[in-house]
């Protein structure tokens, strides 16, 4: 086993690790140690599971462990899915000790967490992440959640999970596109309170989009220090966290207008981040060179920087005044002053978000 990264989300006694290196899922001693109790479900999906679910199967064979492998793709996010892992834990008779373990990418974390929330108000996770996006991002924090038909992540809530296990090693069979969906969250990072880890990505993105192991080990580590400092203050989003959302208001209405078929919640949130960037310079916040670098560092990595053709600037506005964040209606956007200084924003006029919807 290469070497790894130890880091801590500090919420007192809620507080968790976060494990960050190659070879984790073989290490079967840890992965037993977190599951104290006897009964053990694991949810994945059917592009990881022929990779990776007998190794965390044979590591947990003492216990009364079952598998419930989903169809992949965020539209099985539904709140049928989240009924199948809910039948999968009464079949199995999943007491108040049971660990539900969280194998893929976000939808699957989401999903299991969401579950594990709910099964007997509530029972232990853990995160084993095997994307890129799910290792940055939707695995630290807490925050789980299924999709509605009228908006992403609508019913959920923040459940943390026991501990994090990245195994780098999984991202060695990850899509292409996947692992460039997974590089525009790592950006957000630089993005919304780091311009030094920004001009860092900048000086290693082609090192990154070749998978050079020690460059993808230390944005992974550098993405969830960041996160879990954020989480750590602000757990349940009432304030800091929110800039987590930079271009995530505009990335959940172009998802949700696509019907979850068309760019994967990277490339959305990538979109969105320049469209954030660029209402920021329509509105005289930050300067239009910021927005432009941060378009090209996007695209040096293979992300999308303007909306997919066939996207009505309205419904997407409609969409967005769904989104949780917003407040009796009234929109609360993630903008900037600037590379590495976000902000939150009440009272845009939406005659300016059309404007740079439709342009």
């Amino acid at each position: 086993m290469s070497a790894v990264h130890e880091l801590r989300v500090e919420l007192g006694a809620r507080g968790y690790p976060i494990r960050i290196g190659r070879g984790l899922l073989g290490d079967a001693a840890a992965l037993r140690a977190l599951v104290p109790g006897q009964h053990a479900l694991v949810v994945t999906d059917a592009h990881v599971a022929p990779h990776y679910l007998a190794t965390v199967q044979a590591a947990l064979s003492e216990k009364n462990v079952k598998a419930l492998v989903l169809p992949p793709g965020e539209q099985e996010k539904t709140l049928a899915r989240f009924g199948e892992v809910m039948a999968a834990l009464a079949a199995m008779g999943a007491s108040r000790d049971a660990t539900v373990l969280a194998l893929g990418g976000g939808v699957v974390g989401d999903l299991a967490g969401f579950a594990a929330a709910c099964w007997m108000r509530g029972v232990r996770f853990v995160q084993l992440p095997t994307t890129l996006l799910a290792m940055v991002d939707s695995s630290v924090g807490g925050k789980t959640a299924v999709d509605l038909p009228q908006g992403k992540n609508l019913v959920g809530a923040f459940h943390q999970p026991a501990a994090v296990l990245a195994d780098t090693a999984t991202l060695d069979t990850l899509p292409e596109r996947e692992l460039r969906a997974g590089l525009a969250e790592v950006v957000k990072y630089g993005a919304l309170g780091d311009a030094d880890f920004f001009a860092w990505l900048e000086a290693h993105a082609d090192a990154l989009v070749a998978r050079d192991a020690g460059a993808l080990a230390e944005a992974i580590a550098t993405s969830c220090a960041r996160k879990a400092g954020i989480v750590a203050r602000d757990e349940t989003e009432q304030g800091e966290r929110m800039l987590l959302n930079l271009g995530h208001t505009f990335g959940h209405a172009i998802e949700t207008e696509q019907g979850y078929g068309g760019l994967l919640h990277g490339e959305a949130v990538a979109v969105g981040m320049v469209l954030a960037a660029r209402l920021s310079a329509d509105l005289g916040r930050a300067p239009w060179v910021d927005a432009a670098r941060l378009a090209a560092l996007l695209e040096r990595l293979g992300l999308p920087t303007a909306l997919p053709p066939g996207l009505s600037p309205e419904a997407l506005l409609a969409r967005m005044r769904l989104d949780k964040k917003a407040l009796s209606g009234e929109l609360r956007l993630v903008l900037w002053r600037g590379l590495g200084q976000a902000e939150v924003v009440d009272g845009i006029d939406p005659a300016a978000i059309l404007a740079v919807l439709a342009d």
